[in-house]
């Protein structure tokens, strides 16, 4: 069992340096192409990768969906999501977007309880404000830090994202964990094309290998993140999610030779602590349920 969680945490690590690696690729890409083009390239990249294992196993039934209009509402819903989070990777520093983006969990919880009738105790409550303060910390509450474009994009995209999940825990009581993501990132990339269309910019030549990179790293990580989760339970796993601000602290000192500031750092760690809290709380509550 200890094996099993060592393993788990090793490729849920390896699965969020993939998808940083992603992020730095379409952070590279935003400063050519607008962010709508960079989403419906990730889009059209990661696609094939994510059909291959259906296709190879013949299990095309496994794509039906079901509530298509869950479905229309999550596709719309990616649009926001990656087209904010390209953005903000654009304005800011990677690490930047990452603890202003990781706000989401705390969106969840909030989000969870008017739209899903989840119950939140005091605790949780306190929880999702103390992480908001460090989102406030992260921006600084004048009109320069909130008027920002970069980091009002990662709190659009944040919240975008938080409304997805919620519509994930809808879609997984009729549908397939595979119809959800392929029919989620399918209509993404169709409704940033058909957005991105009237100021399409033509692709570079040398930027082709830099897309099958995209997908590769999307299908990777992927992967990973399944195997990590198939492994050991959620509650062991998600916590190392958070190691993404690590990777793009990393990625920016190695590629644009910057760090975050202070106010970044103290502001990351709060929502960090906050989002780690609540997920202890959910696995101490799913822990008294089993032996209730």
């Amino acid at each position: 069992m200890r094996e099993h969680r060592l393993r788990a945490m090793t490729l849920m690590i390896a699965a969020v340096a993939a998808f940083s690696g992603m992020d730095a690729l379409l952070k590279f890409l935003a400063a050519y192409y607008p962010p709508l083009e960079v989403a419906v390239l990730r889009g059209a990249a990661s696609m094939p990768f994510m059909l291959l294992p259906t296709l190879l196993s013949g299990r095309w039934r496994d794509l039906s969906p079901r509530r298509w209009r869950m479905h229309l509402l999550r596709g719309a819903l990616a649009v926001v999501v990656l087209a904010g989070f390209i953005y903000a990777v654009r304005a800011l520093s990677l690490a930047s977007a990452y603890a202003l983006f990781l706000s989401a969990p705390l969106m969840v919880a909030a989000l969870s309880v008017p739209l899903l009738k989840e119950r939140a105790d005091a605790r949780t409550w306190a929880a999702i404000v103390i992480g908001l303060a460090g989102v406030l910390t992260m921006l600084r509450p004048d009109v320069s830090g909130l008027s920002s474009l970069g980091t009002l994009a990662a709190l659009v995209s944040a919240f975008a994202y938080a409304l997805s999940i919620i519509c994930v825990r809808v879609l997984t009581r009729t549908d397939t964990t595979v119809s959800v993501i392929v029919w989620s990132v399918g209509l993404m990339t169709v409704f940033s094309a058909l957005l991105a269309a009237p100021r399409w910019v033509t692709l570079e030549p040398a930027h082709y290998r830099w897309l099958l990179a995209l997908g590769v790293l999307a299908a990777i990580g992927s992967y990973l993140l399944t195997e990590a989760f198939r492994t050991a339970p959620a509650a062991i796993v998600a916590p190392f999610e958070y190691t993404a601000l690590l990777w793009g602290i990393a990625f920016d000192w190695v590629i644009w030779h910057v760090l975050p500031s202070a106010r970044v750092c103290i502001g990351g760690t709060i929502v960090m602590a906050s989002g780690l809290y609540l997920l202890w709380r959910e696995r101490m509550a799913s822990a008294r349920a089993l032996h209730n």
